[in-house]
């Protein structure tokens, strides 16, 4: 027997299948990639090698926060986008999920209640239940921008008292994936003093934060280090280089550490994270240089991703019952279709009938329509005939 911390044995979904029946047939255009290194971008290939060749194969310095160099090389990202970060302050882990796994570690015994966003990708609902936690969802609301729904915050609250679990950990994505909605700093201020009365800590993703579409002042760039936090005891910055540098093979991320309780924070991770030793010398050894030819990639993600929001909005333009969502960042894109089926139909309409993977919107938790999630990453030739097959099927 298994734990109960997950479904272990959830069969196959309609959708899925039919996926999979069409991939086999070798004429799936796939609207839901999200691996960066499938989707014929230019990567500098001997540069990362060359960067991986200079460290030093044989040496072996356990250092549970992560190496004083690869620290010190995320500290220098931070400050070239203008935000000055303590290295102490600094978590060197193997990715952002991991990042969560030790902060629930660290925060929640088992049975504590997590607050999590809805909608949002549904990641942070099984890191929770693998911690032995409970996640009890926070609404978020969508009038032309989304926001964090107060109100739904305070029932989360009020239900896990009512269920007799104790709530340690609110997490916020900033930018959220798929909405692609910033935290703002009213909001950041606003959830600091939920907090500061609930004795939450704040955890807030931001692995997509590289990724914005245009400037916005009331935005949270890093909320570890924002003023606006200041009531809340614990407030943590997740990133890594998955996102940011478009290298999800290297297996790196970082927790920044801010609040009047960072330095206990940091000192309670470096004994998790010590139980464990999980980040790769090699790639912390080259970190420095993974960021510096990151930026390039990070740039033709960049690109990539306003070119098909674009091409994508254009071709919606012929479907008034269609309507692209405003984004403020990130590699996707929702479009309201009409209710005329459900969405989880319209999505498997479109893979059986033209061969178009796109995820239907419930498997984001999106309310309030019926909605279709597709990733802005694949080629432009592939993502132009994908969504010339969507609109086609949509319009009839």
């Amino acid at each position: 027997m298994f734990s109960a911390r997950l479904p272990w044995h959830v069969p196959e979904n309609a959708l899925a299948a039919r996926a999979q029946e069409r991939r086999g047939r070798g004429d799936l255009l796939d609207l839901t990639e999200s691996n960066p290194t499938r989707v014929g971008l230019p990567y500098p290939v001997d540069a990362l090698h060359a960067a991986i060749a200079r460290v030093d194969p044989t040496r072996y310095e356990p250092a549970p926060l992560g190496l004083p160099g690869a620290r010190a090389a995320i500290a220098a990202d931070y400050a070239a986008r203008g935000a000055a970060v303590d290295p102490a302050r600094i978590a060197v882990t193997a990715s952002s999920s991991e990042s969560c796994s030790l902060l629930f570690k660290l925060l929640c015994d088992p049975g504590d209640a997590v607050l999590i966003p809805e909608p949002s990708y549904p990641l942070f609902d099984y890191l929770v239940r693998l911690e032995g936690a409970v996640p009890i969802g926070y609404r978020l609301a969508f009038d032309g921008v989304w926001a964090i729904d107060f109100a739904s915050v305070d029932q989360a609250l009020a239900d896990a008292r009512a269920r007799g679990v104790r709530p340690r950990a609110v997490v916020v994505a900033s930018p959220n994936n798929p909405t692609g909605g910033f935290l703002k700093r009213d909001e950041l201020a606003r959830l600091a003093a939920v907090a500061a009365r609930a004795q939450l800590s704040i955890i807030v993703d931001e692995v997509f934060a590289a990724y914005p579409f245009g400037s916005d002042p009331a935005r949270v760039e890093t909320a570890a280090l924002d003023p606006a936090a200041a009531a809340a005891p614990r407030v943590f910055s997740l990133g890594g280089l998955s996102k940011s540098c478009g290298l999800p093979h290297m297996k790196l991320g970082w927790i920044v550490a801010g609040g009047p309780d960072a330095q206990a924070a940091i000192a309670g991770l470096e004994l998790v994270a010590d139980t464990y030793l999980s980040v790769g010398a090699t790639v912390q050894g080259a970190l420095a240089d993974l960021f510096e030819l990151g930026a390039g990639i990070r740039a033709a993600i960049a690109a990539r991703v306003a070119a098909n929001r674009d091409a994508l909005a254009n071709a919606l333009a012929a479907l008034p019952a269609c309507t692209l969502l405003p984004c403020e960042a990130g590699w996707s894109a929702i479009v309201r279709v009409p209710a005329v089926r459900p969405d989880e139909a319209w999505a498997a309409g479109l893979v059986t009938e033209t061969g178009v993977l796109v995820h239907p919107g419930y498997f984001f938790d999106l309310r309030g329509g019926t909605f279709l999630v597709v990733s802005l990453l694949p080629e432009p030739a592939v993502f132009s005939e994908a969504v010339r097959r969507m609109i086609g099927f949509l319009g009839t």
